[in-house]
C-alpha cells in the first residue's frame, strides 16, 4: 500500500510556518514528514528538527496521564489520577483564589510552544471571560516589533520570495541556516540564478556566516552604531535616493545632518569592526539596488535593542532600495493577516482595567515585587500552557523560588515534562500539532495554512482548546467559544475575516495573504497620517520606558562589561532545539552535546581552559558551570552560549537563564537575552 501523506502546518515558534505533507501509518502513528514541494514559500524544504517529529510525537517520555504532586514542590513524586479530578481540582483552585483574593489573583501564562491561532488563544479567552490577570508578551518579538514600528507603522514589507531576485541579501541578526531554513532556500536562488551575495552581520560566526560572502562579526549590542556609520557613507559617498526621501521621509536634511558624525572611524571604536569593513560594506550595500535586508530577531535582544532595529531598518530607505523588486528588506509580516480573533480569544471580553503582567517579569511577579502587584493580590493559582517559564524567563532561580511557594497552585498543561512542570503541583498531558484541529499564520512568510487533525491523541493527551472549555465550564466562565469545537471556531474565523471557510481552506490547504508589490514596499506611503517614514519616532507613543535615542543612534547596552564583569554573553538558538522546544528528544541532545560556552582562544588560554573544561559563568543574579570551547568566530570578550537547554543539563541543574536580566527593554518591554555582564573562571 503506498504511503498516505497528509497535509498540515508546522506549529513551532519559527517564522516559516512550513506547510507541511506528514506520512499516516495507522490511526495514531506517524512515519516521515516533508516540507509542501507545492507551497512557494517552503517549498519542499524543512529543518531537521520537524523531518523527524515521528521521534517526538511518539516519544516514550511524552506525558500519558493527568499528574498529581504528592511530595514536596519539586520533589518529582508523583501519583496517576484521572481528567475529571484534574479538571476539577484547578477549577477548585482558581475558584478559591477568586474568593479569597478576587479574580486578579488567578494569573493563566501561555506563549510560543504552538502558534496555532485556536490552541494557543483559547487560554486568553478563559482570562478575558473571568477577569483574570492580563500578561503582556514580551519574551520575543515587542523590542524588535517597537523598533519597525517606529519608523514604518505597520509590520510588513517586502516578500520574502523576492529575496530570490535580490542581487545582494543582508542577513542582519539572524541565523537562518539554524532557525529558518526556508531564507536560504531563496538566498541559494539567488546565488545560483544571479549571482546574488550574502552577507551576515552577528557577534559570532554562525553556521550562516560560515557560508556568507561576507561576515561583519560586531560586538554585542552595537548594530545601531554600525547602520549609522554605513548611512553616513551611504550620504557622503552619493548612495542615498535624496528624491525617494524627499517623498517619503520626514525630516530627511535633519537626519543627514545627525549623522555627519556618525563616521566609520566613530563606529569602529564601538564596534571593533575595521574602517575598512565598513566602509567596504556600505559601498556594496549603496551600489547594490536590488538589496535586501532580513532582519532576525538578535538584533533587539538587548536594552537597546528597539533601538538598534529601528536604526538598521533605515538602511532601504536612505538607498531607496525599496523601489526594486528583490530590494527593501523583511523583519516580520505579522501584519499583512486579516483573521478576526474576537472568537477564539474572547476580545470582546477584554477588560484594559484588570492589571497586566510582563511575561519576561515571571520572577518578579511570583515572588511579590510590589513593582509588578501594583497594588493587586498576589498570584495564588496559575495554569500554563505552550510555555516552560521556568527555563525560558530571565532571572530563572527568581522564577523557580516563585514557584516553590507553597500557597502558589500551578498547573502545567504540557507534552513532556519540562523543567515548568517539574515545579507543579498538578500536571496534565497535551497533545502535539499532528493530534488536533488548528489554523496558523507566518512571521517570516505569507501563508495562512490550516492543519487538521493527522492522528488520533496520544495515550491521554488533551487539545489545549477542549482544556480550557472544559475549566471554563466549572468556573463559570460564558462565552460562545467555549461551546464550539476549535473546527467551527476556525470556520467562523475565516468567514468574519472575509477569508471563505474551513471546507475550501482544508481543499486548498494555505491562502497567500502577501499585499502586492506596491503594498509590501510602501511605496504608496507608510502606515502614518502623512505616509511618511519616521527617522524621528515618537517613542512615547509606543510604550512607557523612556531612554530612546531621538534620531537613530549608538544607544548603550544596558549592561556593559566592566572590570568586574568583563565579558558579554550571547544565549544565541541553538540549531538542534527551538527554545526548549526538541531539548527532550535524544537525537537533538545528540547532536548538540552539551550546555557549551563558545570563548575566543587567547581568551581561553588567559584562562587556563582548555577544550571541554569546566568554566563558571557569573555575574549578581547567580552562576552556572558549562564546559569551555576555544572558537576563533567570536570577539574577544565575548561568550556564547547556544540553545534554552533543559535546567537539568547544567552541571549544577542551574540553566543559563538564571544569569539574564528581567529589566524591561524600552519602549514597552522585552528580555535582554543577549545583553548580559558576566565574570569567566575556572570551575
Amino acid at each position: 500500500m503506498p504511503a498516505q501523506y497528509l497535509p498540515t502546518a508546522c506549529p513551532h515558534d519559527c517564522p516559516s510556518t512550513c506547510a507541511l505533507e506528514v506520512e499516516r501509518l495507522a490511526p495514531d502513528r506517524i512515519g516521515k514528514v516533508r516540507g509542501a514541494a507545492d507551497n512557494s514559500y517552503t517549498a519542499g524544504v524543512i529543518c531537521a528538527k520537524v523531518s523527524r517529529y515521528a521521534e517526538r510525537v511518539h516519544s516514550p517520555d511524552r506525558l500519558k496521564t493527568p499528574l498529581l504532586r504528592n511530595g514536596p514542590k519539586g520533589s518529582g513524586q508523583w501519583k496517576e489520577i484521572g481528567w475529571d479530578e484534574a479538571l476539577d481540582r484547578i477549577a477548585e483552585s482558581f475558584l478559591t483564589a477568586e474568593r479569597s483574593l478576587g479574580a486578579e489573583s488567578v494569573w493563566p501564562l501561555y506563549y510560543a510552544g504552538t502558534m496555532g491561532l485556536v490552541q494557543r488563544g483559547a487560554i486568553q479567552r478563559l482570562r478575558h471571560a473571568k477577569g483574570y490577570s492580563r500578561q503582556i508578551s514580551t519574551v520575543c518579538d515587542t523590542p524588535a516589533n517597537m523598533g519597525w514600528l517606529a519608523g514604518y507603522g505597520d509590520i510588513r514589507g517586502a516578500d520574502p520570495r523576492e529575496m530570490a531576485e535580490s542581487d545582494l541579501i543582508v542577513n542582519w541578526g539572524g541565523n537562518p541556516v539554524a532557525t529558518q531554513v526556508n531564507v536560504m532556500t531563496h538566498v541559494s536562488r539567488a546565488r545560483k540564478g544571479r549571482g546574488a551575495k550574502l552577507v551576515t552581520i552577528d557577534p559570532y560566526r554562525t553556521g550562516t556566516a560560515e557560508v556568507s560572502d561576507l561576515h561583519l562579526m560586531l560586538r554585542p549590542g552595537t548594530d545601531g552604531a554600525l547602520a549609522c556609520a554605513v548611512m553616513h557613507v551611504l550620504f557622503r559617498e552619493g548612495f542615498a535616493d535624496r528624491a525617494y526621501l524627499a517623498r517619503l521621509t520626514a525630516e530627511p536634511e535633519r537626519f543627514e545632518a545627525h549623522l555627519a558624525s556618525r563616521t566609520p572611524e566613530w563606529a569602529s571604536a564601538i564596534t571593533g569592526l575595521g574602517v575598512a569593513e565598513i566602509e567596504d560594506f556600505a559601498r556594496l550595500y549603496g551600489s547594490t539596488p536590488r538589496s535586501y535586508l532580513r532582519i532576525g530577531y538578535g538584533v533587539s535582544r538587548t536594552h537597546n535593542g528597539a533601538a538598534q532595529m529601528h536604526a538598521v531598518s533605515c538602511l532601504p530607505i536612505v538607498t531607496g532600495s525599496w523601489q526594486h523588486k528583490g530590494g527593501g528588506g523583511l523583519y516580520c509580516s505579522s501584519g499583512i493577516y486579516n483573521l478576526d480573533r474576537t472568537l477564539s480569544e474572547g476580545l470582546d471580553r477584554v477588560d484594559k482595567h484588570i492589571r497586566a503582567f510582563d511575561q519576561s517579569r515571571t520572577g518578579a511577579v511570583l515572588t511579590g515585587d510590589p513593582r509588578d502587584l501594583t497594588s493587586g493580590p498576589p498570584v495564588t493559582a496559575m495554569l500554563i500552557q505552550n510555555t516552560n517559564p521556568a527555563a525560558i524567563c530571565p532571572d530563572s532561580n527568581r522564577v523557580r523560588q516563585g514557584f516553590l511557594r507553597e500557597d502558589l497552585f500551578v498547573a502545567v498543561h504540557e507534552q513532556f515534562m519540562t523543567d515548568t512542570a517539574q515545579l507543579a503541583d498538578l500536571v496534565i498531558p497535551a497533545t502535539t500539532f499532528l493530534e488536533h484541529d488548528d489554523i496558523y499564520r507566518g512571521g517570516g512568510q505569507m501563508h495562512i495554512v490550516i492543519g487538521r487533525k493527522v492522528i488520533e491523541p496520544q495515550h491521554e493527551a488533551r487539545e489545549n482548546h477542549w482544556v480550557i472549555s472544559e475549566i471554563a465550564r466549572r468556573v463559570g466562565a460564558e462565552h460562545p467559544g467555549f461551546g464550539m469545537s476549535a473546527l467551527e471556531i476556525i470556520d467562523a474565523m475565516l468567514r468574519t475575516s472575509g477569508l471563505g471557510d474551513a471546507a475550501t481552506l482544508t481543499e486548498n490547504r494555505w491562502i497567500d495573504a502577501q499585499p502586492d508589490f506596491e503594498t509590501s514596499h510602501f511605496l504608496n506611503g507608510f502606515a502614518f497620517p502623512d505616509g511618511r517614514f519616521r527617522f524621528a519616532p515618537d517613542w512615547a507613543a509606543l510604550g512607557p520606558y523612556g531612554g530612546m535615542p531621538e534620531l537613530p543612534d549608538h544607544m548603550p547596552p544596558g549592561r556593559e562589561a566592566d572590570d568586574e564583569h568583563p565579558f558579554r554573553l550571547v544565549t544565541a538558538p541553538a540549531r538542534q532545539f527551538l527554545n526548549t522546544s526538541f531539548g527532550e528528544t535524544v537525537t537533538s541532545q545528540r547532536r548538540e552535546g552539551r550546555p557549551t560556552a563558545l570563548i575566543h582562544p587567547e581568551d581561553a588560554a588567559g584562562l587556563a581552559l582548555a577544550e571541554g573544561a569546566p568554566v563558571r559563568l557569573g555575574n549578581l543574579q547567580g552562576s552556572v558551570v558549562v564546559h569551555a570551547k576555544p572558537f576563533a568566530g567570536v570577539p574577544r570578550g565575548v561568550v556564547i552560549v547556544e540553545g534554552i537547554w533543559p535546567n537539568t543539563a547544567f552541571v549544577e541543574g542551574i540553566g543559563i537563564n538564571s544569569l539574564t536580566s528581567p529589566e524591561p527593554i524600552p519602549p514597552a518591554g522585552g528580555a535582554a537575552f543577549h545583553d548580559t555582564a558576566v565574570w569567566l573562571r575556572a570551575a
